[in-house]
């Protein structure tokens, strides 16, 4: 550096710089090493032991027993004593492991990531509950909706004024009676809202033989086929935004549920729930495939991968799979489906409780 201080005037720093690769502040004397020997060690300034233990005799002091060390300062310091700053306090504490949490706290709740698997129809129910809008503001109707699982077919809806267990478990009488579900048979998914956690629903189920399933507070992505249906439900063409009354709102699920079971789903192959609630769909896929078929015989020039072959819905649908599987994994195994009976519509008026 000493070289590059006593250049000749006439040889510029920069090439100077280039020539023997060196950085070009190197040209310039490094000011910040003085003042930094200028600078005060800090050798002095520290607290004596006796000046530590009046902070902390402070400290844990019955009057400040259950004060921060900010509230500490602060109060003495309106009384016109300085034992230390805020920062000074904390070290101390904090050398002494005393800087934690001193007030009872609730522990670290540890809820069970939920993980179900449906192979056929009627082993896994999820039901949820959503608000539906009315012509008076801030009125608003409970519909209630029970999907089977694997199928996505609705097994049962309900509209109410109110939301309650009392009507939940009406709901759920009916229709796991309609639907001959036998203990053991069935595991009902829902999330923690009031309704679902209610004794009187839960003591319901376990008398009905049905095993239930939550998902985890504050997890969004736990019952996501439900959310997905409420979705598809209030972006239904004719939804009308908001409902004149309850016989109006029951009217328009009339129409909604049927149709809805009988429309193509994207997750089942593009076979309607109807079509796998009802076994319908391996009669339906041999249609499909025969066409298919016949349209390849017909113009194999257009199948540059060979022979098409039609989708069949998943054989297995999961809420949380495990590790490296999917949503909906694997074909469909015909042998391993269960026809299940003939859908009911299930429509339930309010029950008052």
């Amino acid at each position: 550096m000493s070289c590059l201080t006593a250049l000749p005037p006439d040889v510029p720093k920069a090439q100077a710089c280039r020539a023997l690769n060196v950085p070009r502040h190197w040209c310039y004397p490094d000011r910040r090493q003085r003042n930094r020997a200028a600078a005060p060690t800090g050798q002095g300034r520290g607290l004596s032991e006796a000046e530590e233990q009046r902070i902390l005799g402070a400290l844990h002091s019955e009057r400040f027993l259950d004060a921060a060390p900010r509230q500490v300062y602060a109060t003495l310091l309106s009384e016109g004593t300085v034992l230390g700053s805020v920062s000074t306090m904390y070290r101390l504490l904090r050398r002494r492991q005393e800087t934690r949490e001193r007030r009872n706290q609730r522990p670290a709740q540890h809820h069970v990531k939920p993980q179900l698997k449906a192979t056929a129809p009627d082993q896994v129910y999820t039901w949820d509950i959503t608000k539906l809008p009315t012509v008076t503001r801030g009125v608003y109707l409970c519909l209630y909706v029970i999907l089977d699982l694997f199928s996505r077919y609705p097994v049962g809806w309900m509209v109410s004024r109110k939301e309650n267990a009392g009507l939940a478990c009406h709901l759920f009488r009916e229709v796991l009676s309609r639907r001959a579900i036998e203990p053991d048979q069935l595991i009902v998914h829902q999330d923690r809202g009031s309704p679902m956690i209610a004794h009187s629903f839960g003591d319901l189920l376990s008398d009905l033989g049905v095993e239930r399933s939550f998902s985890r507070p504050r997890v969004s992505n736990d019952n996501p086929f439900s959310e997905s249906q409420f979705k598809t439900v209030k972006y239904w063409p004719s939804y009308p935004g908001r409902f004149q009354g309850e016989e109006h709102a029951r009217a328009w699920c009339r129409e909604l549920f049927p149709a809805y079971s009988r429309r193509p789903h994207e997750g089942l192959a593009l076979f309607t729930p109807e079509d796998l609630y009802t076994g319908q769909f391996e009669a339906l896929w041999r249609i499909r495939q025969a066409a298919m078929d016949r349209h390849y015989a017909a113009h194999p020039e257009r199948y540059v991968q060979g022979p098409p072959q039609v989708a069949r819905p998943p054989a297995v649908v999961s809420i949380n799979p495990e590790d490296g599987q999917t949503a909906a994994e694997l074909l469909h195994d015909p042998e391993a489906f269960q026809i299940s009976p003939t859908p009911v519509s299930i429509e339930l008026p309010e029950v008052v409780t």
